[in-house]
Protein backbone atom coordinates (compact mmCIF):
# COMPACT_ATOMS: atom_id res chain seq x y z
CA UNK A 1 0.00 0.00 0.00
CA UNK A 2 1.51 3.71 -1.01
CA UNK A 3 0.93 6.17 1.98
CA UNK A 4 2.09 9.02 0.04
CA UNK A 5 -0.98 10.67 0.21
CA UNK A 6 -1.43 11.05 3.53
CA UNK A 7 2.34 12.52 4.00
CA UNK A 8 0.92 16.15 4.15
CA UNK A 9 -2.45 15.51 5.91
CA UNK A 10 -2.67 17.18 9.37
CA UNK A 11 -4.50 14.27 11.30
CA UNK A 12 -4.99 10.59 9.89
CA UNK A 13 -8.29 9.99 8.12
CA UNK A 14 -8.68 6.43 8.73
CA UNK A 15 -10.28 6.19 12.49
CA UNK A 16 -12.46 8.72 11.74
CA UNK A 17 -13.53 6.78 8.41
CA UNK A 18 -13.87 3.26 9.56
CA UNK A 19 -14.97 3.95 13.22
CA UNK A 20 -19.07 5.40 12.38
CA UNK A 21 -19.87 1.38 11.98
CA UNK A 22 -21.04 2.03 8.44
CA UNK A 23 -20.61 -1.20 6.68
CA UNK A 24 -21.17 0.27 3.37
CA UNK A 25 -18.39 3.37 3.54
CA UNK A 26 -15.96 0.70 5.13
CA UNK A 27 -16.30 -1.28 2.39
CA UNK A 28 -15.02 1.54 -0.04
CA UNK A 29 -12.60 2.73 2.34
CA UNK A 30 -10.55 -0.35 2.37
CA UNK A 31 -11.31 -0.85 -1.33
CA UNK A 32 -9.94 2.42 -2.21
CA UNK A 33 -8.04 3.63 0.17
CA UNK A 34 -6.24 0.67 1.69
CA UNK A 35 -6.09 -1.16 -1.31
CA UNK A 36 -7.32 -3.84 0.50
CA UNK A 37 -8.34 -7.48 -2.15
CA UNK A 38 -12.20 -7.00 -0.87
CA UNK A 39 -14.82 -9.13 -2.49
CA UNK A 40 -17.58 -7.82 -4.70
CA UNK A 41 -19.80 -5.19 -4.04
CA UNK A 42 -22.53 -7.24 -4.96
CA UNK A 43 -22.32 -8.44 -0.82
CA UNK A 44 -23.63 -4.72 -0.36
CA UNK A 45 -26.99 -4.50 -2.82
CA UNK A 46 -28.81 -6.29 0.36
CA UNK A 47 -28.31 -3.98 3.14
CA UNK A 48 -30.87 -2.48 4.33
CA UNK A 49 -31.54 1.18 2.73
CA UNK A 50 -30.31 -0.44 -0.54
CA UNK A 51 -32.81 -3.11 -0.27
CA UNK A 52 -35.59 -0.38 0.54
CA UNK A 53 -34.74 1.87 -2.28
CA UNK A 54 -35.34 -1.13 -4.70
CA UNK A 55 -38.14 -2.45 -3.67
CA UNK A 56 -39.97 1.40 -3.88
CA UNK A 57 -38.85 1.30 -7.39
CA UNK A 58 -42.16 1.40 -9.52
CA UNK A 59 -42.98 -1.11 -12.29
CA UNK A 60 -41.51 1.37 -15.02
CA UNK A 61 -38.47 1.91 -13.34
CA UNK A 62 -38.51 5.15 -11.84
CA UNK A 63 -39.08 6.04 -8.21
CA UNK A 64 -41.92 8.25 -7.43
CA UNK A 65 -41.38 11.96 -6.14
CA UNK A 66 -42.69 12.18 -2.75
CA UNK A 67 -45.45 15.32 -2.81
CA UNK A 68 -45.95 17.82 -5.68
CA UNK A 69 -43.53 19.06 -8.09
CA UNK A 70 -42.23 22.36 -7.31
CA UNK A 71 -41.49 23.44 -10.45
CA UNK A 72 -43.84 26.01 -12.37
CA UNK A 73 -43.31 23.71 -15.28
CA UNK A 74 -46.57 21.69 -15.50
CA UNK A 75 -45.43 18.83 -17.06
CA UNK A 76 -42.40 18.98 -15.22
CA UNK A 77 -41.31 15.40 -14.69
CA UNK A 78 -40.21 14.86 -10.80
CA UNK A 79 -40.06 11.53 -10.79
CA UNK A 80 -37.13 11.56 -13.43
CA UNK A 81 -35.53 13.84 -10.28
CA UNK A 82 -36.62 11.41 -8.28
CA UNK A 83 -34.90 9.00 -9.67
CA UNK A 84 -31.18 10.28 -10.19
CA UNK A 85 -31.41 11.26 -6.42
CA UNK A 86 -31.81 7.20 -5.77
CA UNK A 87 -29.17 6.14 -8.62
CA UNK A 88 -26.81 8.46 -6.49
CA UNK A 89 -27.17 6.41 -3.47
CA UNK A 90 -27.56 3.39 -4.89
CA UNK A 91 -24.74 3.15 -7.44
CA UNK A 92 -22.17 5.65 -5.30
CA UNK A 93 -22.90 4.39 -1.46
CA UNK A 94 -23.96 0.73 -2.42
CA UNK A 95 -22.16 -0.25 -5.64
CA UNK A 96 -24.89 -1.18 -7.82
CA UNK A 97 -23.83 -2.37 -11.17
CA UNK A 98 -25.42 -3.68 -14.20
CA UNK A 99 -25.79 -6.86 -13.23
CA UNK A 100 -28.90 -5.96 -11.15
CA UNK A 101 -32.17 -6.03 -12.35
CA UNK A 102 -32.76 -2.71 -10.29
CA UNK A 103 -30.14 -1.06 -11.97
CA UNK A 104 -31.39 -2.30 -15.43
CA UNK A 105 -34.90 -1.33 -15.27
CA UNK A 106 -33.79 2.25 -14.30
CA UNK A 107 -31.10 2.98 -16.93
CA UNK A 108 -34.49 1.70 -19.23
CA UNK A 109 -36.70 4.69 -17.39
CA UNK A 110 -33.53 7.01 -17.73
CA UNK A 111 -32.98 6.80 -21.54
CA UNK A 112 -36.71 6.32 -22.63
CA UNK A 113 -36.70 9.89 -21.15
CA UNK A 114 -33.67 10.37 -24.08
CA UNK A 115 -34.85 12.70 -26.78
CA UNK A 116 -34.11 11.53 -30.36
CA UNK A 117 -31.69 14.60 -30.65
CA UNK A 118 -29.50 12.67 -27.65
CA UNK A 119 -30.65 14.54 -24.65
CA UNK A 120 -32.33 13.44 -21.43
CA UNK A 121 -35.08 15.89 -20.90
CA UNK A 122 -38.09 16.23 -18.76
CA UNK A 123 -37.12 17.79 -15.20
CA UNK A 124 -36.92 21.06 -16.50
CA UNK A 125 -40.49 20.28 -18.84
CA UNK A 126 -39.33 20.28 -22.45
CA UNK A 127 -36.40 22.37 -22.09
CA UNK A 128 -32.89 21.29 -22.17
CA UNK A 129 -31.04 20.36 -19.33
CA UNK A 130 -27.39 19.35 -19.83
CA UNK A 131 -26.54 19.56 -16.10
CA UNK A 132 -28.60 17.05 -15.25
CA UNK A 133 -28.08 15.30 -18.31
CA UNK A 134 -24.44 14.82 -17.86
CA UNK A 135 -24.68 13.78 -14.10
CA UNK A 136 -27.05 11.05 -15.07
CA UNK A 137 -24.70 10.01 -17.74
CA UNK A 138 -22.55 9.84 -14.94
CA UNK A 139 -24.04 7.56 -13.29
CA UNK A 140 -24.48 4.71 -15.34
CA UNK A 141 -21.69 5.02 -16.91
CA UNK A 142 -20.13 4.29 -13.56
CA UNK A 143 -23.08 1.25 -13.28
CA UNK A 144 -21.34 -0.66 -16.15
CA UNK A 145 -23.42 1.25 -19.19
CA UNK A 146 -20.15 2.87 -20.98
CA UNK A 147 -20.70 1.00 -24.47
CA UNK A 148 -24.25 1.52 -24.67
CA UNK A 149 -24.95 3.39 -28.18
CA UNK A 150 -28.06 5.53 -25.65
CA UNK A 151 -24.56 6.81 -23.59
CA UNK A 152 -22.61 7.32 -26.63
CA UNK A 153 -25.14 9.68 -28.10
CA UNK A 154 -25.42 11.55 -24.84
CA UNK A 155 -21.83 12.58 -24.72
CA UNK A 156 -22.41 13.79 -28.25
CA UNK A 157 -25.45 15.98 -27.71
CA UNK A 158 -23.06 17.50 -24.78
CA UNK A 159 -20.09 18.00 -26.90
CA UNK A 160 -22.41 19.77 -29.35
CA UNK A 161 -23.97 21.62 -26.86
CA UNK A 162 -20.92 23.54 -26.03
CA UNK A 163 -20.80 27.42 -25.46
CA UNK A 164 -17.88 28.59 -27.74
CA UNK A 165 -15.61 29.01 -24.88
CA UNK A 166 -15.42 25.36 -24.58
CA UNK A 167 -17.97 24.75 -21.28
CA UNK A 168 -21.69 24.60 -20.75
CA UNK A 169 -24.47 26.66 -19.60
CA UNK A 170 -27.70 25.80 -18.20
CA UNK A 171 -29.66 27.21 -21.03
CA UNK A 172 -32.20 28.72 -18.70
CA UNK A 173 -30.12 30.58 -17.05
CA UNK A 174 -30.23 33.10 -19.91
CA UNK A 175 -33.80 33.47 -20.31
CA UNK A 176 -35.61 36.66 -18.48
CA UNK A 177 -38.03 35.61 -15.91
CA UNK A 178 -40.78 37.25 -17.38
CA UNK A 179 -40.55 34.89 -20.67
CA UNK A 180 -41.08 31.52 -18.13
CA UNK A 181 -44.78 31.28 -18.89
CA UNK A 182 -46.52 27.92 -18.90
CA UNK A 183 -46.22 27.92 -22.78
CA UNK A 184 -42.68 28.18 -22.74
CA UNK A 185 -41.96 25.27 -20.60
CA UNK A 186 -44.13 23.21 -23.14
CA UNK A 187 -42.67 24.83 -26.42
CA UNK A 188 -39.50 23.71 -28.38
CA UNK A 189 -36.42 23.68 -26.10
CA UNK A 190 -34.68 27.63 -26.04
CA UNK A 191 -31.11 27.83 -27.85
CA UNK A 192 -28.92 29.79 -25.64
CA UNK A 193 -26.55 32.04 -27.42
CA UNK A 194 -23.03 30.05 -27.17
CA UNK A 195 -20.89 33.03 -27.09
CA UNK A 196 -21.94 33.90 -23.49
CA UNK A 197 -19.73 32.33 -20.73
CA UNK A 198 -20.40 29.30 -19.69
CA UNK A 199 -21.72 28.63 -15.96
CA UNK A 200 -19.01 26.45 -13.97
CA UNK A 201 -21.78 24.89 -12.18
CA UNK A 202 -23.09 23.44 -15.52
CA UNK A 203 -19.44 22.21 -16.66
CA UNK A 204 -18.61 20.74 -13.68
CA UNK A 205 -21.44 18.61 -13.75
CA UNK A 206 -21.53 17.66 -17.56
CA UNK A 207 -17.43 17.30 -17.36
CA UNK A 208 -18.38 14.37 -14.56
CA UNK A 209 -19.80 12.26 -17.44
CA UNK A 210 -16.66 11.78 -19.75
CA UNK A 211 -14.10 12.14 -17.00
CA UNK A 212 -15.55 8.36 -15.96
CA UNK A 213 -15.47 7.18 -20.00
CA UNK A 214 -12.82 6.18 -21.10
CA UNK A 215 -13.26 7.02 -24.82
CA UNK A 216 -13.75 10.50 -23.44
CA UNK A 217 -10.90 11.81 -21.62
CA UNK A 218 -8.33 12.31 -24.10
CA UNK A 219 -11.15 14.11 -26.30
CA UNK A 220 -9.69 17.40 -26.70
CA UNK A 221 -13.38 19.18 -26.49
CA UNK A 222 -13.55 17.98 -23.00
CA UNK A 223 -9.55 18.66 -21.83
CA UNK A 224 -10.55 22.10 -23.29
CA UNK A 225 -14.25 22.21 -20.75
CA UNK A 226 -11.58 20.69 -17.97
CA UNK A 227 -9.40 23.99 -18.51
CA UNK A 228 -12.55 26.38 -18.55
CA UNK A 229 -13.75 24.90 -15.14
CA UNK A 230 -10.13 24.80 -13.39
CA UNK A 231 -9.59 28.67 -14.32
CA UNK A 232 -12.71 29.36 -12.38
CA UNK A 233 -12.08 27.16 -9.05
CA UNK A 234 -12.49 29.65 -6.19
CA UNK A 235 -14.36 32.18 -8.03
CA UNK A 236 -17.97 33.43 -8.51
CA UNK A 237 -20.07 31.79 -11.29
CA UNK A 238 -21.28 33.71 -14.21
CA UNK A 239 -25.10 33.54 -13.60
CA UNK A 240 -27.32 33.36 -10.38
CA UNK A 241 -27.85 29.68 -9.73
CA UNK A 242 -25.52 29.17 -6.79
CA UNK A 243 -23.14 31.53 -7.92
CA UNK A 244 -21.39 32.81 -4.70
CA UNK A 245 -17.82 31.42 -4.40
CA UNK A 246 -18.85 30.09 -1.22
CA UNK A 247 -20.37 27.55 -3.14
CA UNK A 248 -16.76 25.78 -4.32
CA UNK A 249 -16.84 24.53 -0.47
CA UNK A 250 -20.21 23.07 0.07
CA UNK A 251 -19.93 19.54 -0.18
CA UNK A 252 -22.50 16.84 -1.01
CA UNK A 253 -22.18 13.10 -1.20
CA UNK A 254 -23.34 11.07 -3.30
CA UNK A 255 -21.97 14.01 -5.84
CA UNK A 256 -24.74 16.90 -6.74
CA UNK A 257 -23.75 19.88 -7.43
CA UNK A 258 -20.12 21.20 -8.73
CA UNK A 259 -17.92 22.34 -5.90
CA UNK A 260 -13.80 21.79 -5.05
CA UNK A 261 -13.97 18.25 -4.92
CA UNK A 262 -16.27 17.30 -7.76
CA UNK A 263 -13.94 19.42 -9.70
CA UNK A 264 -10.83 17.84 -8.65
CA UNK A 265 -11.87 14.29 -9.18
CA UNK A 266 -12.59 15.55 -12.74
CA UNK A 267 -9.14 16.69 -12.89
CA UNK A 268 -7.31 13.88 -11.92
CA UNK A 269 -9.42 11.17 -14.20
CA UNK A 270 -8.75 13.52 -16.85
CA UNK A 271 -4.85 12.95 -16.45
CA UNK A 272 -4.33 16.23 -14.82
CA UNK A 273 -1.68 16.75 -12.01
CA UNK A 274 -0.99 18.42 -9.21
CA UNK A 275 1.74 20.14 -10.16
CA UNK A 276 -0.21 22.26 -12.06
CA UNK A 277 -0.98 25.93 -9.88
CA UNK A 278 -4.67 25.45 -9.68
CA UNK A 279 -4.89 22.24 -8.77
CA UNK A 280 -2.50 22.49 -5.89
CA UNK A 281 -4.28 25.56 -4.76
CA UNK A 282 -7.24 23.28 -4.55
CA UNK A 283 -5.40 20.17 -2.52
CA UNK A 284 -3.56 22.79 -0.57
CA UNK A 285 -7.06 23.77 0.81
CA UNK A 286 -7.88 20.31 1.91
CA UNK A 287 -4.75 19.88 3.13
CA UNK A 288 -4.76 23.28 5.21
CA UNK A 289 -8.81 23.29 6.24
CA UNK A 290 -8.42 19.64 7.63
CA UNK A 291 -10.69 19.13 10.99
CA UNK A 292 -9.15 17.85 14.42
CA UNK A 293 -11.28 14.64 13.53
CA UNK A 294 -10.05 14.31 9.90
CA UNK A 295 -12.45 15.34 7.93
CA UNK A 296 -14.02 18.53 7.18
CA UNK A 297 -17.04 20.69 7.42
CA UNK A 298 -19.55 20.13 4.13
CA UNK A 299 -21.42 23.58 4.77
CA UNK A 300 -24.66 22.12 5.48
CA UNK A 301 -26.64 22.10 8.57
CA UNK A 302 -25.76 20.15 11.65
CA UNK A 303 -27.48 16.46 12.97
CA UNK A 304 -27.32 12.98 12.11
CA UNK A 305 -27.16 13.04 8.44
CA UNK A 306 -24.92 15.53 8.45
CA UNK A 307 -22.24 13.43 10.52
CA UNK A 308 -23.00 10.49 8.12
CA UNK A 309 -22.54 12.70 5.49
CA UNK A 310 -19.07 14.50 6.52
CA UNK A 311 -18.05 10.91 6.17
CA UNK A 312 -18.74 9.81 2.95
CA UNK A 313 -17.55 13.53 2.10
CA UNK A 314 -14.11 12.33 3.48
CA UNK A 315 -14.05 9.52 1.69
CA UNK A 316 -14.45 11.34 -1.58
CA UNK A 317 -11.21 13.99 -0.66
CA UNK A 318 -9.16 11.24 0.47
CA UNK A 319 -9.92 9.69 -2.56
CA UNK A 320 -8.95 12.26 -4.30
CA UNK A 321 -6.15 13.16 -2.55
CA UNK A 322 -4.84 9.58 -3.03
CA UNK A 323 -5.54 9.82 -6.88
CA UNK A 324 -3.21 12.84 -7.50
CA UNK A 325 -0.43 11.28 -4.86
CA UNK A 326 -0.55 7.56 -5.69
CA UNK A 327 0.03 8.47 -9.30
CA UNK A 328 3.95 7.78 -9.68
CA UNK A 329 5.14 10.34 -12.26
CA UNK A 330 3.09 13.19 -9.89
CA UNK A 331 5.18 12.62 -6.75
CA UNK A 332 7.98 15.16 -6.04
Amino acid sequence: MNDSWKADLRVDPLPALLGGGDEALDYFVRRDLLDEKIASSERLWEMDEASHLADKQQANGSWRYPGSSEHPASNANYDLLETYRTLRILVEMYGFQRAHPTLVKAAEYVFSCQTEAGDIRGILGNQFMPYYHGAMLELLIKAGFSDDLRVIKGLEWLISKRQIDGGWVIPLQLVPARLKTSAFWQAEPFEPDCSKPHAHLATGMCLRAFAVHPAYITRPEVILAAERLKERLFLADKYNDRQAPAYWLKFQFPFWWTNLVTALDSFSKLGFDRQDPAIRRGLNWFIENQSSDGLWPIGYGSGKGVVRTRRWVGLAIFRVIKQYFDREDFID
